[in-house]
């Protein structure tokens, strides 16, 4: 069975216009692809009792609240947990925007590293990623053509570039994180997942009512991360085609040369990470014992973490955000070391996330790269900070390139 079908938001929404199919046939479609490939893939925790008619089917990270349904946030600690009593506010807008929840999709652990059961559409026996596992994964197989991340280091960018699909982080803070089980105040971000850059243009049009933008041929730095010294080969190559590829189509494409910023800024993520989630997550530090080793480590890195580290971090992360304002339309880079790693008790490294999320910076995640197994290889795009529009522009540009479409 082919287990990688994604579902094009952009052909359903074409198809619902004309009259060619009906919010009713579009549930039955993704209730039957679900029934055919989720024991395989294991994307889902709750489905709800979706109504025929309510709008684009949508997957929900279980760590965001849907009304009706247990907010359990991969954990044994909530196996008990009463269903949500409203929704989160970021269901609510997209609800309003047209997106109707088919239920709950896996999360790791509190978001943070212990994994799921959910397998990757691409190579079943790799990774999805994580922590947004189960969404990525729902899109990547058609189950859904929209479904909902988050990301406090790498948790939307890297499940994308794994699975094969775009995705979308916002701007930290664009809209409320009510109703979600946050690690991070300072670092979590809402995201969303969707075949193609595409997709999430159309649906973040739909999102915020602003028109779509296109994009000229931006000017480009491309971030190699060599200072991190864990981009693969494959990797590597992907990078250095699309910059070539892009530049021969008219950007304007330039080295990224402050490597020892990313270094700094990738470095102090992870202290105001820890900091954050050990007072964020207080009641799971106190039964630690019953959480799994990772997670238990950061609360307890976190609570030994002195206020001041926890400040020259967050000093060290308002500094980048000055040196680097205003320098650019679009940063290209790798969106994960390389392909998704074998095996599924580990999720993969967010390292080439960290910077950019404490910067709080957008991203678009691009598919549409392989290495030599055929895996799938994700780059990603970072924007200015509330930059959505004008960066899915850029990002439906390149896509476009990339895929030798202009």
């Amino acid at each position: 069975m082919n287990l990688m079908r994604p579902w094009s938001l952009r052909e359903l929404v074409q198809d619902l216009r004309l009259g060619r199919t009906t919010p009713e046939a579009a549930a039955k479609r993704a209730l039957a692809r679900i029934a055919e490939t989720d024991s395989q893939l294991r994307a889902w925790v709750d489905r709800t009792d979706f109504l025929p008619g309510a709008g684009v089917p949508l997957g929900v990270k279980d760590i965001i609240d849907l009304a009706g349904v247990p907010t359990r946030c991969g954990s044994t600690l909530r196996a008990e947990a009463a269903p949500a009593a409203s929704d989160a506010t970021i269901v609510t807008a997209w609800r309003a925007a047209g997106m109707a929840p088919l239920g709950k999709t896996v999360t790791t652990e509190f978001a943070f590293f212990a994994p799921g059961p959910t397998r990757n559409p691409a190579a079943p026996g790799h990774t999805p990623g994580g922590s947004s596992s189960g969404s990525a994964a729902a899109v990547a197989s058609g189950q859904v053509p929209l479904a909902l991340g988050s990301q406090t280091a790498g948790s939307v960018t890297r499940p994308a570039s794994y699975c094969g699909v775009a995705s979308l982080v916002m701007s930290h803070g664009r809209y409320p994180v009510t109703g979600v089980t946050g690690l991070s105040p300072s670092l979590d971000s809402h995201g969303v997942f969707a075949a193609t850059a595409a997709d999430l243009t159309i649906a973040w049009a739909a999102l915020t009512e602003e028109p779509a933008q296109e994009a000229r041929p931006p000017r480009i730095l491309v971030w190699s991360a060599d200072a991190l010294d864990v981009v693969e080969t494959p990797m590597r190559h992907a990078l250095n085609q699309a910059a070539k590829r892009l530049h021969e189509a008219g950007a304007i494409v330039e080295p990224f040369r402050d490597e020892r910023l990313m270094a700094e800024l990738t470095a102090a993520h992870p202290v105001v990470m820890a900091y954050e989630a050990a007072r964020e997550r207080a009641a799971e530090l106190a039964v630690a014992e019953r959480l799994s080793a990772p997670l238990a480590q950061l609360l307890r890195a976190g609570a030994a973490t002195s206020a001041d580290e926890y400040e020259t971090a967050r000093a060290t992360i308002a500094d980048g955000a000055v040196r680097l304002a205003e320098t650019f339309d679009v940063v290209l880079g790798p969106a994960a070391p390389g392909a998704a790693p074998r095996g599924l008790e580990a999720t993969g490294n967010p390292v080439l996330s960290r910077g950019w999320q404490a910067l709080g910076l957008p991203v678009v995640a691009l598919p549409g790269f392989t290495d030599t197994a055929g895996l799938p290889l994700g780059l990603q795009l970072v924007g200015r900070h509330g930059g959505e529009n004008e960066l899915l522009g850029h990002a439906c540009w390149a896509e476009r390139v990339l895929a030798g479409d202009s």
